[in-house]
């Protein structure tokens, strides 16, 4: 209903929760086919979702931003490392 409204910002809090893995795939693909025409602001927990579908992230860590770039960087970032994928 809100893309009828045809907006330029949509903006999606924890879309995959609580879906299977393969209705996290479709709700990927679908994520992606709506960023073509409609900039999206996503909040999400899941490291896989946002490293797969985002072009820009910006990670916060208790209401503090501690990183922006392409996923390639963000991954790299040693705060990111440590707050939210683990010294790998």
């Amino acid at each position: 209903m809100t893309l009828a409204l045809d907006p330029k910002l949509l903006l999606l809090d924890e879309p995959t929760s609580g879906l299977s893995p393969a209705e996290t795939i479709e709700t990927m693909n679908l994520i992606q086919e709506i960023s073509k025409r409609v900039t999206i602001l996503l909040i999400e927990h899941d490291m896989n979702v946002v490293m797969t579908i985002s072009k820009k992230i910006v990670v916060m860590n208790f209401g503090k931003k501690i990183a922006e770039g392409t996923p390639q960087e963000v991954e790299q970032d040693p705060d990111v490392r440590r707050v939210y994928l683990g010294d790998l």
